[in-house]
This record gives structure tokens, C-alpha cells and sequence, in this order.
């Protein structure tokens, strides 16, 4: 089992020097064994492999570029990698019939910038990360670091902030208690960022709308500002501290969602939705981006996996919100914009988002029967939800 740790470092003077140092050498370096294999393509059709880029890598150290040894070594030996990572991803992209996006050349102007090593990395305590060539780098480690560390990414965001994410393998899987629902059906919107299949829906913090108009007024500064001017450079960091607080603001609400919802059930069935088809409409894409609905999935799929629970998407043409969960009645009337309808079949009165999820709860169990080969997997949430729900507007 893999693990990520994303841990703020508060680098010194001295450190910040090197670190923006390193960042630059590992841009240098990227691109010129990108420049170097596009050369001896065009000269021979074949290109250099990673392993001999990297003995260049070396040799460069001894000749036009010995500034390359002021910083991290394994740092430039990784730039070389992350090159070779791009290509390959490039003809895989080729091959699957996609937008290719052959690998360009990395600027010193853009506002992410990060280099990755992979020796020398150790959290000594709760306030220190150690690195190399930096030594013992300030941080803040809000829980522990389990499991062997494999590499570390340091980075700036557009904000100016630095970060290390830890990568750990052999990490202990979490003990959790067992879930107390079979099948946790999630239906996913606008107007609610989770409707569960017992009942509960977490409303949608809608953070975009909320920050919108402060947005507004730092890009219309933003914008007033003479290009390349020192005034210019810090509010576009002021620009970027707003949105790292709304994205920030999304992330935290959809961690203690998925997390919640995991823990709590012993399987999970999410709708398969087209959300980049959703985009396209002009009147509800920002609504569906700052739902973040793939980011929702994803979420509950790796969690499953982390935690051993079971995890399954149900078909995106399965009519889940037309479909009356008391008496199985498809009413073709229910269109987008409704919240609420009355079945015309039964008369039982559903809030669209909990029926919703009822029906994906038992349409995931269908799903699960169908692959252990078994039947009557009664779980959909509480069978006494499944009767009170449908009462709900």
C-alpha cells in the first residue's frame, strides 16, 4: 500500500536560495536532453534512452555546465526520468487515437515549479523534514509518516508557499470498524455535493460562488498592473492565494465526505457520470466544476481500496432520478431542473437526489450479486430509510 504526504516547509533564507537554485538546474536540465533527443532523432531516427541521457547528465557536470553540481544530483538524474515518463505517455496517447501532447520545453516564468529526490529524506520529528543538500527544513507534519519513504517532491505553488510531498510504500492499511450499511448508495449534483441512500445529504459548500466576487475584484487589480512590474508579481500571488483557498475550501469538504462515507458502509455505488459532456453546457459548467463530481468518485474509489471495502459505478443511462424507488414506476416527466415530483403510479412524494440514490444503491447491489454469481443481497441502506424516504420533498 502507497501513500502520499503533502507537508508545508518553511525553508530558510539560505534553503529558499537553494531550493530556487535547484528548481532552475532541473529545468536546465529537462531541457536540454529534451533538445539533445530531438536532435539525434532528426539525425539517426532513434532516440537516446533514459539511462544514456543521464550519463550526459554527468558528462555536462565536467564541461559547459559544473554549476550542476552546486545542487542535488539525484534531482537532475530525475529530471532525465520525468522526460523519458513523458515521452512514453506521449505514444501512448498516440496510440490510443487521443490528443498526443508532445512533451515542450519548461519555462523559468511559470508559477509552479518542483524537482523530485529520492535519498536522504527522513521526518525527524513533528516540526523538521530533512531533505538534501537543505539539511533540516521547517515544516509543519500534522500526522505521522508511516511506511518507507520512497521519494520526495519539493514545490512552489503560484502562491509562493512551499510544500514536500512523501511518497511511502509498506504503509499499515487504517483499522476501521466494519460498516454498518451493505450498499451506501451516493448520488453526486449541484444542489447537494453527496445524497447518501440512509438519508443523510451533505449540502454543497459551493465555494467558487462564495469567493466569486473577491476573485473579481483581485483579477480586476490584476489587470491594472504594468506588466513585468514588482506590484504586478504580488498580486498575482494574491490572485493565487484566493484560489488555493477555494480549492482548499472544496478539498476539505469532499475529504471529510468521502471519508465518512466509506467508514460507514461496507460497499459504495456512485453513478458513472459524463461530467466533461455536463461542462459543455454554458449555463451549469462552473456549477459542475466546483461540485468537482470525477473528484468525488475518485475519491470514493481509492478509499474503498484503502479500506477494503467494494466499490462500483452504475451505468450513466440507468434512470436513477426518474425512477420511483417505492414502486419501480420510470416517470419520463421528471426533467433537470426538478427537485421534488410526486409518482404518478403510487402517489409517493421523493426528493429527487435521495430517490436517486436509493435506486443507485440497488442497482449497485444488482451489480455486486452479478459478479460474486450470488442472489439476494438485500443491503441498500437501512430498509427503514428505504420506506421513509420516499415521503421526503
Amino acid at each position: 500500500m502507497e501513500r502520499a504526504y503533502e507537508i508545508r516547509i518553511y525553508p530558510n533564507a539560505a534553503q529558499r536560495e537553494l531550493v530556487e537554485r535547484t528548481f532552475g538546474c532541473a529545468r536546465w536540465v529537462y531541457n536540454r536532453c529534451l533538445e539533445t533527443r530531438k536532435a539525434e532523432y532528426e539525425r539517426t531516427g532513434r532516440s537516446p534512452s533514459v539511462h544514456q541521457l543521464q550519463k550526459l547528465v554527468t558528462a555536462w557536470k565536467r564541461t559547459d555546465a559544473p554549476w550542476l553540481a552546486e545542487v542535488d544530483s539525484h534531482a537532475l538524474q530525475q529530471a532525465a526520468v520525468n522526460l523519458g515518463r513523458a515521452f512514453d505517455g506521449f505514444f501512448r496517447r498516440c496510440r490510443a487515437g487521443g490528443k498526443p501532447g508532445y512533451p515542450r520545453f519548461k519555462s523559468k516564468r511559470d508559477t509552479r515549479q518542483s524537482y523530485r529526490t529520492n535519498w536522504g529524506i527522513s521526518v525527524p520529528d513533528a516540526r523538521h523534514v530533512r531533505l538534501p543538500k537543505l539539511g533540516l527544513v521547517r515544516a509543519r507534519v500534522s500526522r505521522p509518516v508511516e511506511g518507507r519513504v520512497l521519494n520526495a517532491t519539493v514545490k512552489r505553488v503560484p502562491s509562493g508557499k512551499y510544500f514536500c510531498v512523501l511518497t511511502c510504500t509498506d504503509c499499515p492499511k487504517p483499522d476501521i470498524p466494519e460498516g454498518r450499511i451493505e450498499v451506501l448508495g451516493v448520488d453526486v449534483g449541484i444542489r447537494c455535493l453527496m445524497a447518501r441512500s440512509d438519508g443523510n445529504a451533505i449540502a454543497n459548500p459551493r465555494s467558487l460562488a462564495r469567493s466569486e466576487r473577491k476573485l473579481a475584484q483581485a483579477q480586476r487589480r490584476l489587470s491594472r498592473k504594468k506588466k513585468g512590474s514588482r506590484r504586478r508579481a504580488r498580486q498575482r500571488a494574491r490572485v493565487a492565494r484566493v484560489h488555493e483557498k477555494i480549492a482548499s475550501q472544496r478539498k476539505d469538504a469532499l475529504h471529510k465526505a468521502t471519508t465518512e462515507a466509506v467508514r460507514e458502509s461496507q460497499a459504495i455505488a456512485v453513478e458513472d457520470l459524463n461530467v466533461r459532456g455536463m461542462e459543455k453546457n454554458r449555463r451549469l459548467a462552473k456549477s459542475v466544476a466546483d461540485a468537482s463530481m470525477s473528484e468525488m468518485a475518485r475519491q470514493l474509489e481509492y478509499k474503498c481500496s484503502w479500506y477494503g471495502r467494494r466499490f462500483v459505478k452504475v451505468s450513466r443511462f440507468y434512470p436513477s432520478s426518474k425512477t420511483c424507488s417505492a414502486c419501480g414506476q420510470v416517470n419520463q416527466a421528471v426533467v433537470l431542473g426538478v427537485e421534488a415530483w410526486t409518482c404518478p403510479a403510487c402517489g409517493c412524494r421523493h426528493d429527487r437526489d435521495l430517490n436517486a440514490a436509493l435506486n443507485i444503491a440497488r442497482e449497485g447491489a444488482r451489480l455486486l450479486n452479478e459478479a460474486d454469481g450470488t442472489a439476494g443481497l438485500a443491503g441498500t441502506g437501512d430498509a427503514k430509510a428505504s420506506r421513509t424516504l420516499v415521503e421526503q420533498a
